[in-house]
């Protein structure tokens, strides 16, 4: 029987545990409030789910229908009005349907969030494509609006020298996960100033549903533990600027140091407060993303999903490419691929691709220096090379030699069908954010490719941006490819009972279980080891009978379980790195007693994943 197991029967072990497990729902929970204010907290209020007793206690007889209902009725009475709305287009939810859907999910959360998120977590795979991307990107665009109650905070350049006391007004001691955006590049859908608080909403969401970590803790006292913060530095979107009914700040964007110094107050602000804090960046434009990233990592517990979560997934993607070629994994680094797209998105998988390959050719200087070689990395002026003038930092690394691309047939500028016609890659990997960039042109180039099985990885989000649709891909480049996008498709029917899996390679895989291994763990930062932990667990998630069929991306239906194996992978590349310094009661020490059982610490991660269930109220005067 394993340590934690062990534990169970130990009443003083499981008094801790309940510090960090789901026990604080299953166990009297004391509130201030009774009457139509407990109905009108979307926390406490279970609506007619409250038993008998429960309204006597707490002053609701009479104020709810007599008839009490499980939770599970209250559910099937919800998904029966939901479900009216239920049409689907063809590569997805049609616009105004997945925004009405949004809307009624977003009024559930407002009066109810325990049944919001027992929903959320029921049926992920139907419903993450509306509360995520692609349906989140339509809500970002409306949402001045859609805007009716505020979620989470907001920081602007209006508030410079203000935001060390602001913090305080959140009201909570405690947060686990913050999630930021500027709103400078929300999905591919460009600048969308403080409408973007639909993103870090939207994204936090999944961290309660994904991972489990709880939205609010009324263990020993209530507070918010996950928070959206939108940083309004402005926006450049004149339509925005000219629209009386925006709601961010109507002025052009700060930059350069100015910009910096709204960015660093920030951070000072929230990490003062609190100390232990996850904070997630996101869809910050390129410029930024790369730079902000560098200047925080080594010294706070932050990442950037766009950066360096799309690179985790990507990376998992490619390995299962492989696989789903036949080949062994550590064939990785013999991979010819052509990237189109050198945004941060498109450079941060290349550089996590080419990290990948040089640990599987012994991680030295030469390895480094020479996987380097197995990228064409193509922007919208075409072939990347030393002849650049003025070209990103960045990219430099991975800009061809002159000499070479002419060896090749290609020059400084060439396009994407001459470089995919001249490479004959076995990978396509799009993260430019130009929906049909994939042309016919170019997916009939592909036909060359050496590998008897290429990959087109069309990643961009949302679902309009897509560099190509599987329909299109399969019909031209034919049946034996693998498939991945960023939004959601449909599988596409070949014939013959043949189908071709449209692989998600949604950066859902990742977050979750990156921030609840971070959390879980206490590591200082969020290293570079536990990022490649968590791509690698995710890419063996898949068995081999799956990938030789063209899928390697699991369903989003295991978004649970796939979260706790990340997270579990990613707690142990912490303790193995000594980066990590324990959480709540459990010390350095016990981590890494547990870390040496791999079902010890899968045990110790599930235990820390929250369940939205009712808790039993009981009214105390305040």
């Amino acid at each position: 029987m394993g340590r934690l197991k062990r534990s169970l029967i130990n009443p003083t072990a499981v008094t801790r545990a309940r510090c960090f497990t789901t026990a604080e729902g299953h166990r009297p929970t004391l509130v201030h409030k009774r009457s139509l204010d407990i109905l009108h907290d979307p926390w406490f209020n279970k609506g007619t789910a409250f038993s008998m007793t429960e309204r006597d206690r707490l002053d609701l007889r009479g104020l709810l229908p007599p008839n009490v209902m499980s939770s599970e009725q209250q559910i099937e009475r919800f998904m029966v009005d939901l479900k009216r709305l239920e049409v689907q287009a063809r590569d997805g939810p049609s616009d105004p349907n997945a925004l009405a859907k949004w809307r009624i999910l977003n009024r559930l959360h407002d009066r109810n969030e325990t049944m919001y998120y027992k929903v959320l977590i029921a049926n992920i795979e139907e419903y993450a494509p509306i509360v995520y991307t692609p349906t989140v990107g339509l809500v970002c665009q409306n949402y001045s609006g859609l805007f009716r109650r505020p979620r989470g905070m907001y920081f602007s350049a209006e508030d410079r020298g203000e935001m060390m006391s602001m913090v305080y007004n959140w009201p909570a001691d405690q947060v686990d996960m913050i999630v930021v955006t500027d709103g400078s590049r929300i999905l591919g859908l460009g600048d969308l100033g403080v409408q973007g608080i639909g993103i870090a909403i939207g994204k936090l969401d999944l961290y309660v549903a994904a991972a489990g970590i709880n939205p609010q803790r009324v263990c020993y006292s209530f507070s918010y533990l996950v928070l959206p913060v939108m940083i309004d530095v402005g926006t450049n979107n004149e339509k925005l600027l000219k629209n009386p009914l925006y709601l961010g700040l109507q002025q052009h964007r700060l930059d350069g140091d100015e910009y910096i110094a709204v960015i660093d107050e920030f951070m000072e602000a929230v990490f003062t407060r609190w100390p232990n804090v996850i904070v997630q960046f996101e869809d910050f434009q390129s410029k930024w993303a790369f730079k902000l990233l560098q200047r925080y990592r080594n010294a706070h517990r932050m990442f950037n999903d766009d950066v360096q979560g799309t690179a985790g997934v990507a990376i998992a993607g490619l390995l299962g490419a492989v696989r789903a070629q036949g080949r062994p994994m550590i064939d990785f680094p013999k991979q010819k691929i052509v990237v189109a797209g050198a945004g941060s998105a498109g450079i941060g998988v290349v550089n996590a691709a080419r990290k990948t390959m040089a640990r599987m050719l012994g991680n030295t200087e030469h390895a480094f220096d020479s996987a380097k070689s197995q990228f064409w990395v193509v922007d919208a002026n075409g072939l990347i090379t030393d002849e650049r003038e003025n070209i990103d930092p960045d990219a430099l690394p991975f800009a061809r030699n002159t000499n070479e691309a002419g060896r090749q047939g290609l020059r400084e500028g060439s396009s994407l069908v001459e470089v995919v016609r001249q490479v004959r890659p076995d990978v396509l990997l799009g993260l430019s954010g130009v929906g049909g960039l994939f042309s016919k042109e170019v997916l009939e180039a592909l036909k060359g490719s050496t590998s008897a099985k290429p990959a087109i990885f069309a990643m961009s989000n949302p679902t309009k941006n897509a560099e190509c649709t599987p329909e299109e891909a399969f019909s031209i480049v034919g049946d034996n490819i693998i498939f991945a996008s960023g939004s959601p498709f449909r599988d596409v029917d070949l014939g013959n009972g043949q189908i071709g899996h449209s692989n998600q390679g949604n950066n859902m895989y990742l977050f979750p279980g990156i921030g609840l291994g971070t959390l879980l763990s206490g590591s200082r930062i969020i290293s570079d080891g536990m990022l490649q932990a968590a791509a690698e667990r995710l890419a063996a998630y898949i068995t081999e009978d799956e990938v030789l069929k063209g899928m390697i991306f699991p369903p989003i239906s295991k978004i649970r379980d796939i979260t706790k194996e990340v997270a579990a992978a990613v707690v142990k590349e912490a303790v193995e790195e000594d980066l990590a310094e324990g959480y709540r009661d459990i010390d350095t020490r016990e981590l890494q007693k547990i870390c040496q059982n791999e079902e010890e610490v899968l045990e110790y991660v599930e235990n820390s994943m929250w369940s939205p269930e009712y808790p039993t109220l009981v009214y105390k005067r305040g």
